[in-house]
């Protein structure tokens, strides 16, 4: 399972997640893909996001059972906590 979330992303990209994804809320992007194709849709999401963000989730064989990434500016970023992603929140802007 691949799940990819965008906020304030072009229509372009919209458009190229829309052709591999299926878009089951606004900007919630799902489906299932091998390691190689989910890399390539990530290429992707990181040359066309622009001034948006952008996190994906997998599943994964880690504690966990998932794994993720992202890009853009957030107040969510993650930190690896003792072999552990977490999510830390930054302070909100002024």
């Amino acid at each position: 399972m691949l799940v990819i979330v965008v906020n304030n992303a072009p229509p372009r990209l919209r458009g190229r997640l829309a052709a591999w994804l299926l878009e089951v809320r606004a900007g919630v992007f799902v489906g299932s893909y091998s390691a190689r194709t989910r890399e390539r849709i990530w290429e992707q999401v990181e040359a066309y996001i622009e001034d948006g963000d952008a996190v994906m989730v997998w599943h994964a064989p880690t504690d966990q059972g998932f794994d993720f990434r992202t890009v853009g500016r957030n107040r969510r970023m993650p930190v690896n906590f003792d072999g552990l992603k977490l999510v830390s929140f930054f302070p909100a802007e002024k």
